[in-house]
């Protein structure tokens, strides 16, 4: 009996089958059934890529950060000298530093001198971010001293200057060449302060990935950033590494017992969150536009099956005469629209991972037929378009993509499981 027919059973299938692949001449939509497939795929391998670069473009971002950056930076709220300013310095910055690397989830904790000075090689300038730090606490930091483009020996670090890449390139030096670093804060004399000057060799070059940093940063010996910013045995800063940078907010408590009071601590979070939040917020509405893409595509589908139902009024009719249940013919018809939307999403989604997997030859392929300069790191920051596959993404874009083209398609399907077999065949 019609009543008694399994749901999606093997006839029904067939006569979807025969509707898809039918030619326009025969009354099928052929060719509106490829536009609906073109279109989802075309949008759900955006919707993946766009996910793709969002992750890895965050994951880029926050790795430069935690690799050349302090996770935690503990400082003093300070005392006001003699002249009015307030004096942070730590004076038993050895024994804060101990007790900092004690606390559990801590994997270093490194006095640090930081200023800014100007630096001089080969007749040109550039402002530096200098650092003075310890050999074996710089050996230690893996944006550094992993970097794969590092120029010359990190060992002997000691012996003199490390520069960033670009701003090496800026002062035109590379290994061996000496640099002036050049600071305000000098000798006091009668005829007022006078700046100190200081020649270092350069012993390594490194990169860590982030613009900003390489054409910036600079370190010193500690001790040699001591006597050279007259701050001996004082530091500014203790520069704190953890396990867990992510769930750096649990560990703060801890640190701000360990430092004793007057400290204050300054985690990564507080230096890039308005970053972040705002790439959160351009993440959320870029997913919410391609949903939208993705809806679109998918009311292609309804096109299509609008357009199949009107030219299979007669073949309905004649079906539901020899006793198709309504139920049947409207699956049917889900079928047809289902099968593209699927298909779509598949292709889509192999599209898609694709371009995440083979980024990088694309986009070179892409720089070199626009003559080069297509991603340019000083506005945007990182060296090139970074992405990175998850398996959640992709299944966010699939479940996204079945669910609309699923749901689109009910609606024209039980038009036709609705229509009147009478009417379907009165003027046949």
């Amino acid at each position: 009996m019609a009543g008694q027919t399994a749901p999606f059973a093997a006839f029904e299938w067939m006569i979807a089958w025969r509707y898809l692949r039918a030619r326009r001449a025969e009354g099928g939509v052929s060719t509106m059934t490829w536009i609906s497939l073109i279109g989802i795929t075309l949008a759900v391998f955006a919707l993946i890529a766009t996910l793709a670069v969002r992750s890895g473009f965050r994951a880029e971002f926050v790795g430069t950060i935690l690799g050349a950056n302090a996770h935690v930076t503990v400082y003093t709220f300070g005392e006001v000298d003699a002249t009015g300013r307030v004096d942070r310095s730590i004076t038993e910055f050895d024994d804060m530093a101990a007790r900092l690397a004690a606390v559990p989830g801590v994997t270093r904790a490194a006095p640090l001198i930081r200023a800014q000075v100007m630096g001089a090689g080969q007749g040109r300038n550039s402002g530096i971010d200098l650092y003075g730090i310890a050999a074996t606490d710089f050996q230690s930091l893996p944006g550094i001293a992993g970097s794969d483009a590092a120029l010359g020996d990190i060992s002997a670090f000691e012996d003199g200057i490390a520069l960033g890449s670009g701003l090496a390139r800026e002062l035109g030096v590379g290994i061996g060449d000496k640099i002036r670093l050049i600071s305000p804060d000098g000798v006091k004399t009668a005829f007022g302060t006078s700046p100190r000057i200081n020649a270092y060799d350069v012993v390594f070059i490194f990169s860590a990935g982030r613009y900003d940093i390489d054409r910036t940063r600079a370190y010193l010996p500690f001790e040699e950033a001591q006597v050279f910013f007259n701050k001996e045995n004082t530091a500014d800063e203790i520069e704190v590494m953890i396990e867990e940078p992510e769930a750096v907010d649990l560990i703060t408590p801890a640190l701000l017992q360990a430092a004793g009071p007057g400290t204050q601590v300054w985690t990564w979070r507080d230096a890039s969150g308005g970053f972040l939040r705002a790439l959160e917020v351009e993440d959320n509405v870029m997913f919410i536009i391609l949903s939208i893409l993705v809806l679109i595509a998918a009311m292609n589908i309804v096109s299509g099956l609008i357009m199949l139902v009107k030219n299979k009024g007669r073949d309905i009719g004649i079906l539901r005469t020899m006793g198709l249940s309504e139920g049947s013919v409207l699956r049917v018809f889900f079928i047809c629209g289902a099968s593209t939307g699927i298909a779509g999403t598949l292709m889509g989604v192999i599209l898609g991972s694709l371009f995440a997997l083979y980024i990088d030859p694309i986009f070179s392929f892409v720089n070199m037929m626009m003559g080069g300069g297509v991603w340019d790191p000083a506005i945007r920051g990182i060296y090139a378009l970074p992405a990175e596959l998850h398996l959640d993404d992709v299944l966010s874009a699939m479940a996204l993509s079945l669910g609309l083209s699923f749901v689109v398609t009910i609606f024209p399907a039980r038009k036709a499981a609705r229509m009147n077999p009478v009417e379907a065949l009165r003027y046949e």
